[in-house]
């Protein structure tokens, strides 16, 4: 199955929570309190955040974190590669070189295409749409005909 780790969906919640004020300095420990999340988590999920120039932190009594640049400009595919690397759902559509087969592979350049598309996805989320609360899925009635019996 394909999926984003734990990390990622964890700095996920941790930049929503920045994204809410994003003027505001937040501490790691507040944030950690805030998300339900270990502090040593948190507080490596800031790290690597600021190394992709996501967040932005302030030292001092006062000091902590906020949002490097408006959560509209921010994509959940730089949040993604942040935490996970670059994006592809097999390492031949990433990297070159990986594996024995790719100079007689017939499906390599398909998985190219469709890492693209996921990652063309991913790109066109920002975390200020994560803010947002999904609409509510449509209620499937039942016929009243089939729900007595």
């Amino acid at each position: 199955m394909f999926r984003i780790s734990k990390l990622t969906d964890y700095a996920t919640v941790v930049l929503t929570l920045l994204a809410r004020d994003e003027a505001a300095i937040h501490s790691a420990s507040g944030l950690a309190a805030q998300a339900r999340l270990e502090p040593p988590t948190v507080s490596k999920l800031l790290k690597m955040l600021g190394q992709a120039g996501l967040v932005e932190s302030f030292r001092g009594a006062h000091g902590g974190y906020r949002l490097a640049r408006p959560a509209a400009a921010i994509s959940v595919a730089e949040i993604v590669a942040a935490i996970e690397g670059p994006i592809g759902v097999t390492e031949c559509a990433v990297h070159d070189g990986l594996c024995d087969h790719e100079t007689h592979c017939g499906v390599r350049a398909n998985w190219r295409r469709i890492s693209e598309a996921v990652e063309a996805a991913l790109r066109s989320v920002s975390l200020a749409d994560m803010l947002d609360a999904p609409s509510p899925a449509p209620t499937r009635r039942i016929p009243s005909r089939l729900a007595a019996h």
